[in-house]
């Protein structure tokens, strides 16, 4: 009853086609193409209902979402990264101790059509993979794996192919949850958002060997039971955000001269008023650089907040409902007219605009129905 409330109020659900193969005859010179990552099976957190990695169109002008199929079938594709030039796709699979010897992650070469043609499979070095991310250069790739605190590098060969790397061990293993990898702008430092040990590892990368050193600082401390999951940085590289999932806050960092971070400010995801539980998870600054935003799950909202260009600390623009439950990930399009959150529980996506000059968002009327959605990457 509470989720047909909410849709009835938000708007005119979208059908969903067969999901039985690609449409091939949908024009690609006008739209953009966003790859889903869903979970496929009843886990301990989620009732996955998924087939795999699913491909939707959007109009870039009205911002409207088409379904085109399912783009490769897989287990609990839970998070996907598009490569550079937007040639191959990365993907998660994100298994537990009782399914094999660790997670997978999968490479695949993206097809004219959007299908996606599988080119390697590899272990992550640890249990449920929960992130993947880029150096600047394209050339190689960073999984956060949530138990065992394993953080696996690997290189990415001209033909998508991958091979490992380098494997990096947290301190702490028992209690660490490595849940991303963010790399500097100038490609020189990496830091690791380390849930279970409330720190954030700061490394220098070697940009030549692909490799990690631990940095002089070693790390940044949160609050204890912040829970650091993912980080943003600044377009003009001088600060870096923590979205924090168990206390439901966000830290700003300045970055120093040298790749360390200076902790400056810490401002709660949440309105003051909200008493009820609540893990925050994503975070993504606009395109333009002057606002950035985090979901609520639990709240199921997008908190947006504006940026101070002098100091980096932010304040609080307002919070928008999301017309679902348990939005996990969202994604702006790639000139920052929309946003689009991905509601976990619910099975659907809300199609946000957003106005250039205040950072608010307006929810459009139709919300786009999907399986257990939980990541949304656009091809750029």
């Amino acid at each position: 009853m509470k989720r047909n409330l909410v849709i009835l109020v938000f708007g005119i659900l979208f059908s969903l086609p067969s999901h039985s193969q690609m449409n091939a005859g949908i024009q690609t010179d006008s739209i953009n193409k966003i790859y889903v990552g869903t979970y496929t099976r009843k886990e301990g957190h989620v009732d996955g209902k998924a087939k795999g990695i699913y491909l939707i169109n959007q109009n870039p002008s009205t911002g409207e979402l088409k379904f085109v199929g399912t783009a490769a079938e897989m287990t609990n594709p839970s998070f996907v990264k598009v490569g550079k030039m937007g040639k191959y796709l990365f993907a998660v699979s994100e298994l537990g101790p009782g399914d094999g010897e660790s997670g997978f992650i999968h490479s695949f070469e993206i097809l004219k059509d959007g299908a996606l043609r599988n080119i390697s499979k590899l272990g992550t070095g640890g249990y449920a993979p929960c992130h993947i991310a880029l150096d600047r250069s394209g050339k190689f790739a960073f999984v956060s794996n949530y138990m065992g605190g394993v953080v696996m590098v690997y290189k990415i060969n001209t033909d998508g192919s991958l091979e490992k790397n380098q494997e990096i061990k947290l301190e702490n293993p028992d209690a660490a949850h490595a849940h991303s990898v963010k790399v500097s702008g100038d490609n020189r430092y990496a830091y690791i958002a380390d849930l279970g040990n409330d720190k954030i590892w700061v490394y220098d990368f070697d940009r030549m060997e692909g490799k990690l050193q631990p940095h002089r600082q070693g790390a940044v401390e949160l609050k204890k039971g912040a829970g650091p999951r993912h980080m943003s940085l600044a377009k003009n590289g001088s600060f870096a955000y923590s979205i924090n999932e168990l206390n439901s806050s966000l830290s700003v960092f300045a970055i120093k001269e040298h790749g360390g971070l200076e902790h400056i400010q810490d401002i709660s995801s949440l309105p003051q008023s909200y008493r009820n539980k609540n893990s925050a998870a994503d975070i993504h600054i606009h395109p333009g650089g002057n606002f950035l935003y985090a979901s609520n799950r639990g709240h199921n909202s997008i908190a947006a907040f504006k940026i101070d260009a002098e100091t980096g600390k932010l304040s609080t623009i307002d919070h928008f409902p999301i017309a679902g439950e348990t939005p996990r990930n969202f994604a702006i399009s790639p000139f920052g007219r929309y946003l689009y959150a991905a509601s976990q529980d619910t099975g659907n996506i809300t199609t946000y605009k957003i106005d250039p000059n205040t950072g608010k968002l307006k929810v459009q009327p139709r919300v786009f129905e999907i399986k257990t959605p939980v990541c949304l990457e656009f091809v750029k």
